[in-house]
């Protein structure tokens, strides 16, 4: 469920689509993925215990997902302007 509200795929889906990659798609995951990965698992612990069923996780796991994504582009995003800005000096 975490891949799906991740990635858009499950890891069968992952393997049947990337046949030469040895692995599986969390070995190939990009730092900021892998991140999100982690507070989503957190997360995921939560609502269970709060009782919510798969369907109302999967849809605060994708929220969250997404935003997080998002904030983590737009940081990493000032950081390269930031670093152009320092090395035009």
């Amino acid at each position: 469920m975490l891949n799906v509200s991740l990635f858009d795929k499950t890891a069968k889906q992952w393997r049947d689509e990337n046949k030469n990659l040895r692995g599986n798609m969390r070995d190939y995951a990009t730092l900021n993925e892998l991140l999100v990965l982690a507070n989503m698992e957190s997360y995921n612990a939560i609502l269970i215990e709060k009782g919510l069923e798969q369907k109302e996780r999967m849809i605060e796991l994708r929220k969250l997902a997404r935003n997080q994504m998002l904030s983590l582009e737009r940081l990493n995003q000032r950081n390269l302007k930031r670093l152009a800005d320092d090395k035009n000096k």
